[in-house]
């Protein structure tokens, strides 16, 4: 059956790199461009990472667990649904605010307000995720089934930030839970990929939090 650890590694990474944008948008000064820039890509790729992560579930996770799950799914799947919705709105609204503060450095603390109500409801669905979905896959999806929500980020990731998002998730993971992430990978992926993911996330943290090892703040 599915074997669900690999998810507490991303929303691990993810409640990280969302807790730490609002800081990161107020400690740019009004029209530093280039500051910006470089905040801003690194929450427009965070964003991007939420929106595809939530529209797996979407499509292979919710319909499966409603078919098998009886009344225990009946109980949760809607409020999931709900939640997604509030995420997706939250996420809207952050990026409607994004373009216009990477350009100008300006309206930083909207920006950041925004932010702030998104990782609020972020953090409050992944929780209630974890103490009551992932108990729900572990006894009604097949590892096989399971591993469709990787395959469906895996195609709809760029590949250029590809090794750059697996480090994101991967450092704050448990080294077994990251090879067993990797276990149906050919071996150069599985010797190559965590060392190179390593080094692409230490560099990126390092330009956008200004340290290669940014508080591990994701539990």
């Amino acid at each position: 059956m599915a074997d669900t650890r690999d998810m507490y590694m991303a929303h691990a990474g993810l409640r990280r790199e969302f807790r730490l944008l609002p800081g990161l948008i107020r400690s740019v000064a009004p029209g530093d461009i280039r500051r910006a820039e470089v905040v801003g890509a690194h929450a427009a790729l965070v964003c991007a990472v939420l929106h595809q992560h939530h529209e797996g579930e979407d499509l292979l996770l919710w319909p499966k667990l409603v078919e098998r799950g009886g009344a225990e799914a009946a109980a949760i799947v809607p409020t999931m649904e709900q939640q997604h919705q509030a995420i997706e709105d939250g996420h809207t609204e952050v990026t409607g605010l994004l373009g216009g503060w990477r350009s100008t450095g300006q309206g930083g603390e909207a920006l950041a307000d925004a932010f702030e109500r998104l990782t609020a409801a972020l953090v409050e669905h992944m929780a209630l995720e974890e103490e009551q979905i992932l108990p729900l896959v572990e006894k009604h999806l097949t590892a096989k089934e399971w591993h469709q929500l990787a395959e469906h980020g895996k195609a709809v990731t760029p590949k250029k930030v590809m090794a750059l998002v697996f480090g994101m998730a991967m450092y704050e993971g448990d080294p077994e839970v990251v090879k067993a992430v990797l276990a149906l990978a050919p071996l150069p992926v599985r010797l190559l990929v965590p060392a190179m993911a390593r080094r692409q996330y230490a560099a990126h943290a390092k330009r956008v939090h200004g340290t290669a090892t940014p508080p591990r703040i994701g539990a």
